[in-house]
């Protein structure tokens, strides 16, 4: 493996959730930043500034959360080259604690492409040799288990949303501070939007106590995030979520992201739930009861 170091440094209060722990949106902003560095190795080290004429454009995201950070947590994260092919790439991260114990980690395909109009176009020699010299492989245990990375034609609209009857999680517009140079959203804008929103699906149910008296909470272990077009500032957009079913330790939740205007996405994602006690912090399942209302709200066949 020829690993680099991309990104160091620690977890802030403001950064964590209700739950506790850094809060997802904040994995994906860490890993846009540990994205920057490695485009640095791959000789591309202005590749996210204002007067960059080429970038790297996320098409998708797979992410796998292995041990929760809680503030103050310190941080490191290495970056590789999991595949190369003419204008895209598959690129790995892995955050880690101070220990060693991965914390979380990264599959991210992005393009090659002109920073403004995002037209992708073929990687010069220098950086594909380059990107040799980083090629890289997923750590053992931290590549994908409950998600596919298989090809995905989105089943995601405005009018099956409406047709499926799915959850409105978020309504909201897209401000000119919640985009990058290049003018359009944040990459970790949609992570954020879709962690927003998960309360409106739970109706309030995210947090609370069990039947044993312990306080239950709940956290993604594993995400698929795919990027379908990217609204600008003064863009609007309409979250809309649903379960696809699980068992007693797991929920399958999908969300898309979609333009009120068009009714076309703008981004779909597939996460993997799970509750947990937050005290002991461990996994915990659902009771009988609880299990049959969460599947009786499932939409079978739903996803990305």
């Amino acid at each position: 493996m020829a690993e680099v170091e991309v990104w160091r440094g620690s977890v802030e209060a403001w950064e964590c959730d209700e739950m506790g722990h850094l809060n997802v949106g904040f994995y994906v902003a860490k890993s846009m930043e540990g994205l920057a560095g490695l485009a640095a190795e791959l000789g591309m080290p202005r590749a996210f500034a204002p007067g960059a004429e080429a970038t790297l454009l996320v098409r998708e995201q797979h992410i796998r959360f292995l041990r929760e950070a809680r503030a103050g947590a310190p941080l490191s994260m290495t970056g590789g080259v999991l595949s190369l092919d003419e204008a895209e790439a598959r690129f790995g991260f892995v955050l880690r604690h101070a220990d060693g114990q991965i914390a979380a980690s990264f599959q991210t395909v992005a393009a090659h492409t002109t920073a403004r109009q995002g037209q992708a176009f073929p990687w010069p020699d220098r950086i594909r040799l380059r990107a040799e010299a980083l090629a890289s492989e997923a750590p053992a245990g931290a590549g994908p288990r409950s998600i596919g990375l298989a090809p995905v034609t989105t089943q995601a609209s405005l009018v099956r949303a409406d047709t499926l009857g799915l959850t409105s999680t978020g309504t909201g517009v897209v401000a000119a501070h919640d985009c990058d140079a290049f003018g359009r959203m944040r990459v970790e804008g949609f992570m954020q939007r879709l962690s927003a929103g998960v309360p409106h699906l739970f109706s309030g149910r995210r947090l609370g106590q069990d039947g044993e008296g312990r306080r239950v909470g709940g956290a993604a272990v594993e995400y698929r995030l795919i990027h379908h077009a990217w609204p600008r500032a003064g863009d609007r957009f309409t979250l809309r979520s649903g379960s696809a079913g699980g068992d007693a330790r797991i929920r399958r939740l999908v969300h898309w992201l979609l333009d009120p205007l068009t009714g076309r996405p703008w981004g779909s994602a597939e996460a993997i739930a799970v509750s947990f006690d937050l005290d002991t912090r461990k996994l915990i399942e659902l009771p009988p009861e609880e299990l049959a209302r969460a599947n009786g709200a499932a939409i079978p066949g739903l996803g990305l």
